[in-house]
């Protein structure tokens, strides 16, 4: 075999060193980055050099010196027909006095200017390995934080994507996870949910959301210690984004007051949450197996007189839930809300179809329906 080509002292410590340096810093196994640059040593000479036209050729780089080695594996024949992948036994014989005819051996390829070759090849297969491990490191790490709370660290925005740091990881807050009128100003640390890992713009990326409503269910677990350890649970939460949130919360110890856990003394414990939220709302209302009395607490504030419900089973399976709620004249804009939050929360929050009537509306209805009644009892007589 053909002696290795030497490269000079410097240039072999820079390439080892930069390897190591690069292996450590980015938490990847030092032996697959070599491996990765030989690969990419012997890609760069068949594109620069026409090794194409070579079956098999190889890289080797010393772990010890840095040393590179640029080989060819060729086949021993009485007469070369082809110069690129065989050498004729004589010549075979003059390097080992023990090689016959149809055995392979390595030839050592001389390549000038493989330094430059070398570092560009380091280059390219060190990022595409950099790139491979990273998003096995990430998606290994994150795909078991999904729906879980992390803190990140805003990096910089553009017209669609927020991106954050998170424990070394950068992560993309699309826009459908973004609060609107939200700042997402660099350096500002704040909480988000880990929605899954997927590839962006060729980099593995943490995908992050601020308006899922299981954000507030994790917030909710992380100040509320009921809640951690299931004393009290979140039966469901519906949100506005930004605006306001519903939560409805059960507790399954009757010493424990769900609802005054959630909020704490003197509002303390929901008020670091809306603070986390930038001052989202947050209306925490108790669970109730009754339908009436659940959706009567969802509208609070308003104070709902009477709740009718009424359960439908379609022919085609599908459950359609209606109620009908009446509430004093002076409560009618409180109960729907502004631009019908409160309402549309309190549906969504329960499940059910909300219709909100006058009293005085209902009154003049139930009035009205028994005058008919009248009517037709005295057409029939």
């Amino acid at each position: 075999m053909a002696k290795k080509k030497e490269q000079p002292e410097e240039q072999r410590d820079n390439v080892i060193d930069a390897i190591k340096m690069l292996a450590k810093e980015r938490g990847i196994d030092e032996e697959e980055l070599i491996r990765a640059v030989e690969e990419g040593i012997v890609t760069a000479f068949k594109r620069e050099f026409g090794g194409a036209k070579i079956d098999q050729v190889n890289a080797e780089i010393d772990r010890e010196t840095g040393e590179i080695f640029v080989y060819k594996l060729v086949e021993v024949v009485e007469e070369v027909d082809d110069e690129d992948n065989q050498i004729s036994l004589a010549d075979a014989k003059g390097m080992d006095s023990d090689i016959e005819l149809g055995d392979e051996i390595e030839i050592g390829i001389e390549v000038d200017k493989l330094g430059r070759l070398a570092a560009t090849a380091a280059k390219s297969a060190i990022s595409q390995r950099v790139r491979e491990a990273e998003f096995r490191r990430i998606e290994s790490e994150f795909t078991n934080k999904q729906n879980e709370l992390a803190t990140g660290t805003i990096l910089k925005k553009d017209s669609r994507d927020v991106f954050v740091d998170i424990d070394r990881a950068e992560a993309v807050l699309p826009r459908e996870g973004q609060i609107r009128n939200e700042n997402y100003e660099y350096g500002k640390q704040m909480k988000f949910l880990v929605c899954g890992v997927d590839e962006k713009n060729g980099r593995p990326s943490i995908i992050l959301s601020r308006t899922d409503n299981e954000l507030v269910k994790k917030l909710f677990e992380l100040e509320i210690p009921e809640i951690k350890t299931g004393e009290v649970i979140i039966k469901s939460v519906s949100r506005e984004p930004g605006s306001r949130s519903k939560v409805a919360v059960y507790s399954r110890d009757e010493n424990i007051d769900a609802k005054g856990a959630c909020v704490g003394q003197r509002g303390q414990r929901v008020q670091e949450i809306m603070n986390e939220l930038n001052g989202e709302k947050i209306d925490i209302v108790d669970w109730n197996e009754d339908p009436a009395l659940f959706i009567s607490e969802a509208l609070q504030p308003a104070k709902a007189i009477r709740v009718d419900t009424e359960i439908t089973t379609k022919e085609d399976g599908s459950v359609e839930r209606y109620a009908k709620v009446v509430v004093p004249d002076t409560q009618f804009s409180l109960a729907i809300g502004r631009s019908g939050q409160n309402v549309r929360l309190a549906a969504r929050l329960t499940g059910f179809r909300i219709d909100i009537k006058r009293e005085s509306e209902e009154a003049s209805e139930s009035a009205q329906a028994m005058l008919d009644k009248f009517t037709v009892v005295e057409e029939d007589n």
